[in-house]
């Protein structure tokens, strides 16, 4: 099944991706594809706000990985014990940037597999479909970025 979600702007990905966070429980692999400046990296943004972390995202085109420290925050509004401790699983997220890869043995160099399926851990990968081989399909979560018929919008379809 499909779900489509038309971002008008790039505040709304920011938004989208932020709220898409709150549902995940660690150990997920997010495969994005999409044009070049369809909004892959905005997506992680939103990503890595929802999941707490406060430093600024960038591809990392160069670095190819770049792992960041998650500090889920909770609101200042009551909350239950149950959805602190779900808030506080989500440790890191691994964010890679497959676009000068040319394998799934590439990424095997760089770590990657450190992080795959760690509970504590989100694995975001841009351009996946340029590594294909060593991930159970059934297992990512794959999520297209495309560029919408408006100025600045988007189509994100999971």
């Amino acid at each position: 099944m499909i779900n489509k979600f038309i971002s008008k702007n790039e505040k709304e990905t920011l938004f989208f991706a932020e709220k898409f966070a709150k549902k995940l429980k660690g150990g997920e692999v997010i495969g994005l594809t999409g044009d070049l400046g369809a909004g892959k990296t905005v997506f992680v943004k939103g990503l890595a706000k929802g999941l707490g972390i406060k430093e600024n995202i960038q591809s990392p085109t160069f670095l190819l990985m770049k792992i960041y420290g998650a500090k889920a925050q909770t609101q200042r509004r009551k909350i239950s014990k149950s959805a602190d401790a779900k808030a506080q699983k989500i440790k890191f997220l691994a964010h890679i940037d497959a676009y000068r890869l040319k394998s799934g043995e590439d990424l095997i160099d760089i770590g990657v597999m450190d992080w795959l399926g760690k509970k504590d851990a989100i694995t975001v990968i841009e351009w996946i479909e340029n590594v294909p081989g060593i991930f159970d399909e059934k297992k990512i979560i794959k999520i297209n970025i495309d560029f919408g018929e408006e100025k600045e919008e988007g189509i994100l379809e999971i």
